[in-house]
């Protein structure tokens, strides 16, 4: 009863406000109190570029060596996939796939090298091998980077509270600020490169794979732990043979979200320089072309399953006992890039896919959008204005004629009841931070598209989520949903939503919910 007594009080005191604020500085954040934050921070990341400096070097010549030491295996890598080294041409596509079906026969079977084969060959036979190459160089050297990163910093805050503590809102912060936010320092900082965009990829995977890294930890059975203290384990054994080969499972959901999430990346990165599938997206949307940004996507589907298959594969195989020796298997995947790129000299279908043997289904896919927009206009229409008229506008309305002194106290006192003081501090404290940058009505405005986001999101994906954890044949059709969703660049999906629904709130709910 005193709860909801608190909460009508609450309610009551939010209406009271509208009521007796409209024009006040209760109900609209007065002008003169916004802060100048982006000012500061603007300032500050001069600072660093042109003035910080730890004595024997600037903060510059620092952002330079770590540039300078990512693009030196970036280079490697890309000479080998795409550019070539010198006089020496990049691995054919025909030797490229078999060495990594090889690789998938021995991890997984002869399954996983079927579909690793037929996924090379899709992106070859479509056209995107060269686009395709440029983005596994990027993805072969962010992804490990990640990975490790991820996986020293979730140790570090499994193993100290204390880093836990300092490291819980850095994390929150990297995992929530848009790309978009990060990309002008990045940029700055590290110039219009492909290095620029490894290290935006980082950024934006690591938190992830920290805080999975920290929770499978955490979730390992004490009688594990208790063991490795019995048998005599120093730190280093208990860490490396005791508790991360008992974690293995959930660090492997982690290393997919690393790989999901830098996949997911390559149309931002393509922006400061990455190139590779993720330009050819971003082209297709300038120019509304739904069916080359579906191709360009698909190809970057087919490099996610394919990486995300074989690293799941090469772990469980590399934690059995009687496992077989990779020896043989990895000397005739080499012995086979060896053939075919000897072989791609005579042959240049075997180093090149040609040209005349390529397939295409763009113009397919633009004709269905176009068919469907001339027959389903006035009905497409229809659900739109729906949505929009009954459940968005109300709703978006209703948020922004909120007083923002208000809603801070409303979300202090939920704070207080669901968490302490200490939530309730940080609840009010972030809240009136977003009234003192400006931006209370875009902030209103995001609120109300991602809270009705996530309820459909939610009424969507947790029905589906408990009917599939039943039927291990349908988890089967999900799972490959959830991971073309997943690694489908947000863009290729929002081409054919602003096609159908025209560019607005309905679209931009629709992008989210797919994407949720």
């Amino acid at each position: 009863m005193p709860a909801a007594v608190l909460w009508v009080a609450a309610l009551a005191a939010v209406g009271a406000l509208v009521a007796w604020g409209a024009g006040s500085w209760a109900a609209e954040f007065p002008k003169a109190w916004v802060l100048p934050f982006k000012d500061w921070i603007g300032g500050f990341v001069v600072w660093l570029q042109d003035k910080a400096s730890f004595g024997l070097f600037t903060f510059r010549d620092l952002t330079r060596a770590v540039a300078w030491v990512i693009a030196q295996p970036y280079a490697l890598v890309h000479g080998l996939l795409s550019a070539g080294l010198g006089r020496v041409p990049p691995l054919p596509w025909a030797g490229l796939t078999g060495a990594l079906a090889i690789l998938g026969l021995w991890a997984g079977g002869r399954g996983l090298a079927a579909l690793v084969a037929g996924l090379m060959t899709f992106i070859a036979v479509f056209g995107q091998w060269d686009s395709a190459m440029i983005t596994l160089a990027s993805i072969l050297i962010a992804v490990p980077l990640g990975v490790a990163g991820g996986l020293a910093l979730g140790l570090a805050s499994y193993r100290w509270p204390a880093i836990d503590r300092a490291l819980a809102p850095v994390l929150d912060l990297m995992q929530t600020v848009p790309v978009f936010a990060y990309l002008v320092p990045v940029l700055i900082l590290f110039g219009f490169s492909p290095v620029a965009a490894i290290i935006a990829t980082v950024i934006y995977a690591l938190p992830p794979m920290t805080r999975v890294t920290r929770l499978a930890l955490s979730r390992v059975p004490s009688e594990v732990r208790d063991l490795g203290r019995m048998v005599g384990s120093s730190p280093r054994q208990m860490t490396w043979r005791v508790m991360i080969p008992s974690a293995r499972d959930g660090l492997m959901v982690g290393v997919n979200q690393v790989i999901m999430l830098s996949l997911n990346m390559v149309i931002i990165a393509s922006m400061i320089g990455a190139g590779g599938l993720g330009f050819d997206v971003l082209q297709a949307l300038r120019r509304l072309d739904f069916g080359a940004g579906l191709e360009a996507g698909f190809a970057i589907v087919a490099l996610a399953v394919m990486l995300d298959r074989l690293s799941q594969a090469v772990a469980l195989r590399l934690g059995e006992v009687g496992r077989p020796p990779a020896g043989p298997y990895l000397r005739a995947a080499l012995l086979w890039l060896v053939v075919t790129a000897l072989a791609g000299l005579v042959l240049p279908a075997l180093q090149v896919w040609p040209e005349s043997w390529r397939l295409s289904t763009g113009d397919f896919w633009s004709r269905v959008m176009e068919a469907i927009n001339l027959r389903w206009f006035d009905t497409i229409e229809a659900v739109k204005n729906f949505f929009l008229l009954n459940l968005l506008v109300p709703f978006k309305r209703f948020l922004l004629s909120l007083p923002w002194l208000g809603v801070v106290g409303l979300v202090t006192l939920a704070g207080w009841r669901l968490g302490g003081w200490r939530l309730a501090v940080l609840t009010g404290s972030l809240t009136v931070l977003v009234a003192t940058t400006g931006l209370w009505e875009e902030a209103m405005i995001t609120l109300y598209l991602c809270g009705i986001s996530v309820v459909l999101a939610m009424l969507i994906g947790v029905p589906v989520g408990i009917i599939a954890a039943e039927r291990d044949w349908l988890w089967r059709g999900v799972r490959i949903v959830i991971d073309t969703l997943q690694t489908l660049p947000s863009f290729v999906y929002l081409m054919p939503a602003v096609m159908l629904f025209r560019v607005g709130d309905f679209t931009a709910m629709i992008a989210v919910v797919a994407y949720a």
